[in-house]
């Protein structure tokens, strides 16, 4: 057993409790940000005179060296380490003999563990944000091929107005714009760098913070030692965006889980996102849909179990806070397969446009544009509300749509109705004519897919 404290003890721990203790087994994935933070934090002590330039230069190299061999399979992280500070630390001493017990000077654990989070999770959300930012180049790539897609927009799932599919996928275009938007208010308000808080009160060592923190691509240094090390608001903020991240995503497999149906048929889910049946030949299942719709649930959790892990916490540090990785990794995870699958198993589908204009005109989507006809000949909207409903009924009865019904069987409704009326009722009217910006019409679409081209140009994280 490796462990970075012992002169204190005179027995062994236990080795239930010593495995109950470790957190080598999930941790290890913070190799890389350990060694970054390590090599910084040198190169500030030899900066400071704390150490010498040679031996900066030693553990640099040795650290490196670690590094490298684990890449290649050369060096193995085992359990026989406590984390993966105390495997760099010891791997780094047999390595360089005596400088590499002075990497830790000035140091604390727990900076080290803060430091090393803030490194992880920023370039998660540098990941997230390239995730989202592939999301947004393919719903809009979508929208300009489908401005003139009818297809019916619902209300309690009940079909209500005729819209465009370019309409209908840019309302998640702006869901997913709002949480690349998010990335970046999280990024700014978690870009500080913890290294040199110590265990809670600082260090008397004469340290140079804001070297570190430039060093470490930081804004620059917390600015309070117990807070730097005793907080993870800034992964419960990430976790709860990841948490709306999965709930549009959710939302959106809802949609096509149901258009995939036989019942709506308007969409096609290309072979390599669908699976089959073992006992009915004919099935083709939207399965990448339906897990990501279900590890919503998952993701939602890990944000809830960080959050009730923190509730309770006195300042500063409290062993508690080695909980918040598991969750935090598992949320990353799932958030980060479930984006870029869903975005793949999208740019693939295919639309059943004839199916969704069908879709549209079966389901009196043009009713209220029928009414407002009757309005501009000059009939009082609650009536023409009242003619339309009836209307409605009487087409319902003869499994039809407003627009296959005879001039004749229109007037016997009301005598306003005139053969204009097929016109101002045939869906491309009904869309075309609602110009104002966030409408359907391919005019206003235009425009927003414009907007949303010098978005995903002008957009930057930092």
């Amino acid at each position: 057993m490796a462990q970075l404290w012992g002169g204190r003890f005179t027995g062994s721990i236990n080795e239930l409790a010593w495995n109950f203790n470790a957190s080598i087994t999930f941790d290890k994935r913070f190799l890389e940000v350990d060694v970054r933070g390590s090599k910084a934090h040198a190169s500030m002590l030899a900066k400071q005179g704390i150490i010498s330039e040679e031996e900066k230069e030693q553990i640099v190299n040795g650290l490196d060296s670690i590094l490298q061999d684990v890449i290649d399979g050369k060096l193995e992280i085992t359990t026989k380490y406590e984390d993966i500070h105390s495997f760099l630390e010891a791997n780094l001493i047999d390595r360089i003999g005596d400088a590499g017990k002075k990497v830790h000077t000035g140091r604390s654990r727990n900076d080290q563990v803060a430091l090393d989070m803030r490194l992880y999770a920023r370039g998660e959300v540098e990941h997230m944000s390239e995730l989202l930012r592939n999301m947004l180049n393919c719903l809009n790539g979508i929208m300009k091929d489908n401005l003139d897609t009818y297809m019916p927009g619902f209300t309690h799932l009940q079909k209500a107005q005729p819209v465009t599919l370019a309409h209908h996928i840019g309302a998640y275009y702006e869901m997913f714009k709002r949480d690349l938007l998010r990335m970046k208010d999280i990024y700014n308000r978690m870009n500080y760098c913890p290294l040199g808080a110590g265990a809670l009160a600082g260090t008397t060592y004469p340290l140079d913070r804001e070297y570190t923190a430039e060093l470490l691509d930081f804004f620059g240094p917390t600015l309070n030692s117990m807070d730097s090390v005793s907080d993870r608001d800034y992964l419960i903020e990430f976790m709860s965006a990841l948490s709306t991240i999965m709930m549009h995503l959710s939302r959106f497999s809802e949609e096509v889980i149901i258009w995939n149906s036989n019942e709506y048929r308007f969409v096609t889910i290309d072979d390599a996102y669908s699976t089959g049946s073992s006992i009915m030949p004919q099935k083709k299942n939207p399965d990448i849909a339906e897990l990501v719709r279900g590890k919503t649930g998952r993701v939602y959790g890990d944000l809830m179990s960080l959050l009730t892990t923190m509730k309770g916490i006195p300042l500063a540090y409290n062993k508690d806070m080695q909980e918040d990785k598991e969750a935090f990794f598992d949320a990353v995870d799932n958030t980060s397969n479930c984006l870029t699958l869903f975005t793949d198993m999208l740019a693939t589908i295919k639309f059943n446009k004839s199916a969704m204009e069908k879709s549209a005109m079966m389901g009196f989507t043009n009713a209220t544009d029928a009414a407002d006809y009757l309005v501009n000949k000059g009939m009082p909207f609650r009536d023409a509300h009242s003619v339309i409903g009836k209307l409605v009924l009487y087409c319902i009865d003869k499994n039809c749509s407003i627009d296959e019904l005879a001039i004749d069987e229109l007037k016997s409704f009301s005598e306003m109705f005139d053969s204009d009326i097929y016109n101002a009722i045939s869906l491309e009217t009904c869309v075309n004519k609602r110009l104002t910006i966030g409408a359907p019409s391919p005019d206003a679409m235009k425009k927003v897919i414009s907007i949303n081209e010098e978005f995903i140009k002008n957009y930057s994280l930092k």
